[in-house]
């Protein structure tokens, strides 16, 4: 093996792009020591959206203070290119769920907030091209927190201005633009997204989304009338059916106000973040890819990273291997084009246990070490 690139998203909540690949270029040195290990660091438009994007050698990362969804003071960090005119941000940098203790999920109460100011720091710094990930979110207050943070203001009927939250969206009457920032009439925004829910309803970001964020069955009520009301104030007053925007329930709701509010186009996240990063050109000459994430599924298949990894991949005809620390339906993987899908395990474990970072860095290295001693001996073989 001349060539090997490893592409792997996140095993969410134990181990980053950048060190799974770490550890499957040791495993891989240990069998073919002259291979050329080519890692990358990749996402699909959440959780490290913002490392594969700087890691290419692209931008650098800036930090600034914003505040958390529960309006606490934190410190968030996002990338700017080289050239100073495009931000990449992490919506979940900002507005996570794991920025709030289980105990306090209640996202009729949470706000975007500091995502919009995340995006205002990036203006005030002369950005005219955001890209933003928005996976991983606690909010579900359809991005007014953030769009708050830009200068809108919404208001009841009364005319009073409301507390952008997943609570007041049944209460908003009116939109009030006047005070934007005025950058935003200059600015190009591009949404990574990877669902497509329908803003509200049975399919929609509250129903579908909230009870992860904390939410009830009676707050999923509340939260769905919230969103219908916002997408009835959206008709009357910029003629628009947000219902009908692909990925309008992105979360909480972010994917559809981004849309009409800063005329944002909605993309893919792992076919921005793969184009961003110049992977085809990459990946040129790879005898093999190794792809993973922390489960691998039937989702995996609907614009995860692996799935966006293959499709760049079966272009130029190069097989991919990928990992997991769970696989459900290989067949179904194995039918998406997946040379094969491999769980780490070892043997049974607890989550918990399963999920140490050096636990599951050993078991990455086991792996891998095993399939390439069998594609030693058939290489060798031939």
């Amino acid at each position: 093996m001349k060539k090997i690139v490893i592409a792997s998203d996140s095993f969410k909540g134990c181990l980053s792009s950048a060190e799974v690949s770490q550890s499957a270029e040791t495993a891989i040195h240990r069998i073919f020591p002259a291979c050329n290990v080519v890692p990358i660091t990749v996402a699909d438009g959440g959780e490290g959206t913002v490392d594969a994007f700087v890691s290419s050698g692209n931008g650098c990362f800036v930090r600034t203070s914003v505040h958390n969804p529960l309006m606490e003071p934190i410190q968030a960090q996002y990338g700017i290119s080289r050239d100073g005119q495009t931000a990449v941000i992490e919506m979940a940098a900002a507005s996570g769920l794991t920025l709030i203790p289980v105990q306090k999920r209640n996202p009729l109460l949470t706000t975007s907030y500091g995502t919009g100011e995340l995006i205002k720091d990036a203006l005030s710094k002369g950005c005219s091209r955001i890209v933003m990930g928005i996976g991983g979110s606690a909010t579900n207050d359809a991005g007014t927190g953030m769009l708050q943070a830009l200068g809108y203001r919404f208001l009841d009927k009364q005319g009073r201005e409301l507390t952008p939250n997943g609570e007041n969206l049944r209460y908003i009457a009116s939109i009030d633009e006047s005070g934007k920032m005025p950058q935003l009439h200059q600015t190009e925004f591009i949404i990574a997204c990877d669902v497509n829910n329908p803003f509200s309803g049975i399919e929609g970001a509250a129903h579908v989304f909230a009870r992860q964020k904390g939410a009830t069955d009676f707050m999923i009520h509340l939260l769905d009338e919230g969103l219908k009301n916002f997408a009835a104030v959206i008709r009357r007053d910029y003629h628009t059916e947000i219902e009908n925007i692909r990925g309008a329930g992105a979360a909480g709701g972010m994917g559809g106000s981004c849309s009409v509010l800063l005329d944002a186009i909605l993309k893919p996240g792992i076919e921005l973040i793969l184009d961003f990063i110049g992977f085809e050109q990459t990946i040129q000459n790879a005898d093999l890819i190794i792809t993973g994430e922390g489960r691998l599924d039937t989702q995996t298949g609907m614009g995860k990273t692996a799935s966006g990894v293959l499709k760049a991949a079966q272009r130029q005809g190069i097989p991919v291997i990928a990992i997991g620390g769970s696989v459900e339906n290989a067949d179904y993987l194995n039918q998406l084009g997946f040379l094969a899908v491999l769980a780490i395990q070892q043997a049974p474990l607890s989550l918990a246990d399963a999920m140490r970072p050096a636990v599951a860095r050993n078991n990455i290295q086991q792996c891998i070490e095993q399939a390439m001693r069998i594609i030693r001996h058939f290489h060798i073989k031939r």
